[in-house]
């Protein structure tokens, strides 16, 4: 069986086509500058690359010149050899604590817990209603960023604040990444062979999450209300005291909107370098001695550090510490400072097989009292499994 996997962005559709008999990719790529000038696509199959220039409108554009791509490039014959479409969609709110075949009920349901992630539930909803209009009869299924993280109890997603708010509002915790953590899980099942283990999932990239995973299932996460709490990210903030927000906003003569867009996107290691959001930029910075990169990574690695430790004490322990996304499975002076700071943990890492990036390995010595391993994340692939036992079981 064949099935697409699509993470819709307001201007972009990203797209994987795999063979789940034995999982690999068929073909990926992605349409970017949807709605904008200088848009075009880039499809990659058989170690080939093929980048194109093309006026794409809307999504159903870059669907129809998708699904004809791949039949002109042979990838596939025919569009019914598409068994199923799955969308990434961020914000579940706590309507959704699973994924789910498209239905009208369904599609209301997205759209009515939209303004939970303005910047991202309504491009996601746009790629669903692009291929359910141009592959009518092919069903489509939705996978939650935050559905992974439905099994908090009460007492870890509620903020200590009116209860009002959450009971009119719905402000309480509700994570990201969680389709990337529910990777990592089932990843740390294969690797210690058992259910029963306590993991802390270190998603460390531009964006950034950490989540502690009792027995296959989410006890805490750092992402919050939204993405921008918890660790400090490439432009993220992450964690603030909120009396900061009014006393800037006097002080720039700034609105909410703005403070908020500078807390997204002018923060983390773009705020506090003011040169780059990305890691290795820093790294090279720091090769230099410059004072700001060097204070932006060890802030970086304290925070990261700040979570792993509490949900260690939250856990009782851990048997497995997992690195993943783009800096964790990439930097290795990022994950060597932190695990030298948990070395008071009894963690220890072998230096040498720290400095394989791209990799499954572990990290941890024999005599490390925790596991450590990296383990590139795939989320793709987890839309793909879903999408394929909802049409099995439907």
């Amino acid at each position: 069986m064949k099935i697409l996997s699509i993470n819709s962005g307001s201007s972009s559709l990203k797209f994987s086509l795999f063979d789940m008999k034995d999982e690999s990719v068929i073909a990926s790529g992605q349409f970017e500058r949807i709605g904008i000038d200088g848009s075009f696509y880039t499809i990659k199959y058989n170690g080939e690359k093929i980048v194109q220039e093309v006026e794409l409108t809307s999504h159903t554009d870059a669907v129809n010149i998708l699904l004809d791509k791949l039949i002109a490039l042979g990838i596939i014959k025919s569009f019914d050899e598409i068994d199923g479409v799955g969308h990434r969609v961020v914000q579940g709110k706590d309507v959704f604590s699973q994924s789910v075949l498209v239905n009208d009920e369904v599609l209301e349901g997205l759209e009515a817990i939209k303004d939970f992630a303005p910047l991202h539930n309504p491009a996601n909803n746009l790629g669903v209603y692009a291929f359910r209009e141009v592959l009518p009869n092919t069903p489509n299924v939705v996978v939650f960023d935050t559905a992974f993280h439905s099994t908090m109890d009460k007492e870890t997603y509620l903020y200590p604040v009116p209860y009002k708010w959450y009971k009119e509002y719905g402000v309480r915790k509700y994570g990201a990444h969680g389709t990337s953590h529910r990777y990592i899980t089932d990843c740390a099942k294969e690797i210690l062979g058992r259910e029963d283990f306590k993991l802390i999932s270190c998603h460390v990239g531009n964006g950034g999450s950490i989540c502690a995973v009792k027995d296959m299932k989410c006890v805490d996460t750092s992402m919050g209300f939204t993405p921008l709490a918890g660790i400090m990210m490439g432009t993220r903030s992450g964690d603030i005291d909120p009396s900061i927000i009014p006393y800037v906003m006097e002080k720039e003569g700034k609105n909410i909107g703005e403070i908020l867009n500078d807390l997204n996107k002018s923060s983390g290691l773009l705020g506090m370098s003011e040169f780059s959001s990305d890691m290795r930029d820093i790294v090279d910075k720091c090769d230099e001695g410059d004072e700001k990169a060097l204070t932006a990574r060890s802030k970086y690695v304290r925070r990261i550090v700040d979570y792993i430790a509490q949900y260690y004490v939250l856990l009782g322990g851990a048997d497995i510490i997992v690195f993943t996304a783009g800096v964790g499975e990439n930097s290795i002076p990022v994950r060597r400072e932190v695990c030298e700071k948990l070395a008071c943990l009894g963690v220890k890492i072998d230096l040498d097989k720290n400095n394989i990036t791209r990799e499954k390995v572990k990290l941890s010595t024999d005599d490390s009292k925790i596991e450590v391993w990296v383990v590139p994340t795939d989320e793709e692939l987890m839309i793909a499994r879903d999408t394929l036992n909802l049409i099995k079981n439907r």
